[in-house]
C-alpha cells in the first residue's frame, strides 16, 4: 500500500509579488474591455461599407431600353409594396412587389407617360400605395395630425407649468385659529 503525498496549500506570496500580479489581471482586463467594443465597432463598419445595396429586381424583369429602365425605377421608388408596408416596390422581394414592377414596366413599354402609369396604379390599389400621399380632404388628417398633436402637446405643458407657477408660492398663511391650535400642539404634543 503505497501512502498518498502530502499536498501543502501554496506557499502565499510576498505582498510585492501579489501587487504586482492583481494590477496585471486588472490591466488586462481593462484591455479586453476596452477593444471589444472598439473591435465590435470597426466590424460594424467593415460590414457597412463592404456591403452593396441588394437590389429586388430580377434582371428578367428589366427592360432593354436603359432610359425607360431608368424611368421605371424612378416611378417604383415612388410606390410602396402593399405587403412590406414602408418599402418601395424596387426594393421589395415580396412576389406582389415583382407583380407591380412588371405591370409598370409593361405599362411604359406601351407608351403611357409617368404620370399615367402612377394614375394607373393609384386607380386599382388606391392612395395607399403611394410612398408619399397626396395632399387631398382624405389625406388631411395624415398631413395636419403630427402638427395638431404637437400644438395640444406644448399646450399641455404650458397649462401644466402655469398652474405650477401659481402653487410655487407655497400654502396660504395661518389663520388666528389654526396659529391657537398649533400653539397648544407645540406646547404639549400628547394633548
Amino acid at each position: 500500500m503505497r501512502l498518498k503525498k502530502k499536498e501543502y496549500p501554496p506557499r502565499p506570496e510576498a505582498p510585492a509579488q501579489r501587487a504586482s500580479k492583481g494590477d496585471a489581471i486588472r490591466r488586462e482586463r481593462w484591455l479586453r474591455s476596452a477593444w471589444k467594443p472598439a473591435g465590435t465597432a470597426a466590424a460594424l463598419l467593415a460590414a457597412t461599407l463592404l456591403a452593396t445595396p441588394a437590389g429586388a429586381v430580377d434582371p428578367s424583369e428589366m427592360l432593354d431600353d436603359p432610359a425607360l429602365e431608368k424611368r421605371a425605377q424612378e416611378i417604383g421608388r415612388e410606390l410602396r409594396c402593399l405587403v412590406c408596408q414602408n418599402e418601395s416596390i424596387e426594393d421589395s422581394n415580396a412576389e406582389l412587389a415583382g407583380d407591380l414592377r412588371v405591370l409598370v414596366r409593361d405599362r411604359l413599354k406601351d407608351g403611357d407617360s409617368d404620370r399615367e402609369v402612377v394614375d394607373y396604379v393609384v386607380s386599382r390599389y388606391g392612395d395607399y400605395v403611394l410612398l408619399t400621399p397626396p395632399f387631398k380632404a382624405e389625406t388631411l388628417l395624415l398631413w395636419a395630425g403630427p402638427g395638431a398633436l404637437l400644438l395640444i402637446g406644448l399646450t399641455g405643458l404650458a397649462l401644466f407649468y402655469r398652474r405650477g407657477a401659481g402653487e410655487a408660492d407655497g400654502p396660504p398663511p395661518l389663520n388666528d385659529r389654526e396659529r391657537a391650535r398649533l400653539a397648544r400642539l407645540l406646547e404639549d404634543p400628547d394633548s
